[in-house]
């Protein structure tokens, strides 16, 4: 029997990704890599180390996660260790949870190595702190598709909203918080391939949010916070009211 280790890769930047998670890479015999996991993470993979593509993207072709849970459990039951590379955190809409109990329901031996998630890595880079004891005492990370999503409850929350996955429901969004009351001038900003060189990002106002042209991977930032956000060569204008 070997191994699965269940690794969480960081924001983007591979730089970013912990030491205990490159010591693991090392020792893998066989990698399973998603598609927003910087491919130069691989670089401290032996060499000869099986790397298996098992990405999903929003709105193109994904790898089942039957698919996924069937390579794991093959390639570590055949004796193999076996690094699971997630973006992010495995434990922060990473489905590393699923991963974690359906390995422990087949006897394997799991280890899971955090990552740094982009829900505060990503808005650090710009400066922005998602808690501040004069504007927030509290950060909310919450999956922007999700059509159960209490949109009025996270408006009286007076939290920092870090939505994930909202690109294609921002309007939706914005009016949801607007209607529930949320002050339509707060400051928001949409940050596009967060702590890479092809970072770009725009500082608005949840009432004046939208995405010119963005594609994700993406998140959402929405607080006072947002008012320590940088000036930077990757900030968009904000459209014209």
């Amino acid at each position: 029997m070997g191994k699965v280790y269940i690794i969480g890769a960081g924001p983007g930047n591979p730089e970013l990704m912990t030491l205990k998670a490159a010591r693991a890479l090392g020792q893998a015999d066989v990698v399973l890599i998603d598609a927003l996991v910087h491919r130069g993470c691989l670089a401290h993979t032996r060499p000869g180390t099986r790397v298996i593509e098992v990405g999903k993207r929003g709105g193109e072709r994904s790898t089942s996660q039957v698919f996924i849970e069937k390579i794991l459990v093959q390639t570590s039951k055949a004796g193999h260790i076996v690094a699971r590379l997630k973006g992010g955190d495995p434990f922060v809409f990473g489905r590393g949870g699923e991963e974690l109990e359906m390995l422990r329901s087949q006897g394997i031996e799991v280890e899971v190595i955090p990552g740094v998630t982009a829900g505060t890595a990503v808005p650090a880079a710009l400066g922005i702190p998602v808690t501040h004891r004069a504007l927030a005492h509290g950060v909310t990370f919450v999956t922007g598709h999700g059509a159960e999503v209490d949109w009025a409850a996270l408006a009286r929350s007076k939290t920092t909203l870090v939505i994930y996955m909202g690109l294609r429901n921002f309007k939706t969004i914005a009016s949801s918080l607007i209607a529930a009351g949320m002050d339509p001038a707060t400051p928001a900003c949409v940050i596009e391939n967060g702590t890479l060189r092809t970072q770009r990002h725009l500082v608005t106002t949840l009432g004046r949010l939208w995405a010119p042209g963005f594609t994700g991977p993406a998140i959402i930032v929405i607080g006072e916070v947002v008012r320590f956000a940088k000036r930077t060569v990757g900030e968009l204008k904000a459209r014209a009211a």
